[in-house]
């Protein structure tokens, strides 16, 4: 089945109300829509996304109901993420991602991780002892990869525990941090003392 594109609505200083008219829209609106196109093209290639113009003075009740009332108001995924000003482009990233991840489940191999950290090095050497192939994302380097482990791993843990990385998904099952690969990886698995407070890893491994 073909993912539906993700909505992406932009109300825009213009349009007309009873006898007031605006034919152009605003600067920060036009910078707002080529903010989003060019997010488009780049931070969310390959994620079907359609972007949406309106003329806020004709239809301003739609955005008012979900507490957009400042052109240039933009809407995804049914929520207000910007209002009055030029779009932040990581705004537009990460709300497009949350959706994404909701509609569209993990398949293969991921570890989410950063260059700096000892657990993810690792948990690499984990999976490659063991000839599995995977996908590896920089959450560092890259907004898009931070915010899919976000969306995709706060649903197993909650709102409210920290999240530290690496995150793991085999065959697109949830595994959690390095120490979690036993059964994936089909060795001993040393378990790490000293990883911390908001390690991911149940306590009964420690």
């Amino acid at each position: 089945m073909t993912q539906q594109p993700i909505k992406v609505y932009l109300f825009r200083w213009a349009g007309s109300w009873g006898p007031f008219q605006v034919k152009i829209p605003c600067g920060e609106c036009t910078l707002t829509k080529d903010v989003i196109l060019d997010t488009i093209n780049k931070e969310l290639s390959g994620i079907p996304v359609e972007l949406e113009c309106r003329e806020w003075l004709s239809e301003w009740w739609k955005p008012l109901l979900k507490g957009g009332w400042h052109a240039p108001i933009v809407i995804v995924g049914g929520k207000v993420i910007s209002q009055g000003s030029a779009l932040n482009r990581g705004l537009l990233t990460q709300a497009v991602i949350e959706v994404y991840a909701k509609q569209v489940k993990i398949t293969g191999n991921h570890l989410f991780g950063k260059e700096t950290c000892p657990h993810c090095k690792r948990a690499k050497g984990y999976l490659e002892q063991a000839g599995i192939t995977y996908d590896y994302h920089d959450v560092v380097s890259s907004p898009r990869d931070l915010y899919e482990m976000l969306a995709r791993v706060k649903p197993h843990i909650g709102p409210k525990t920290p999240i530290t990385v690496p995150q793991i998904w085999s065959d697109g099952h949830y595994i959690g941090g390095a120490d979690k690969l036993r059964d994936v990886v089909k060795q001993n698995v040393e378990p790490n003392y000293d990883r911390g407070q908001c390690s991911l890893s149940p306590s009964e491994d420690k």
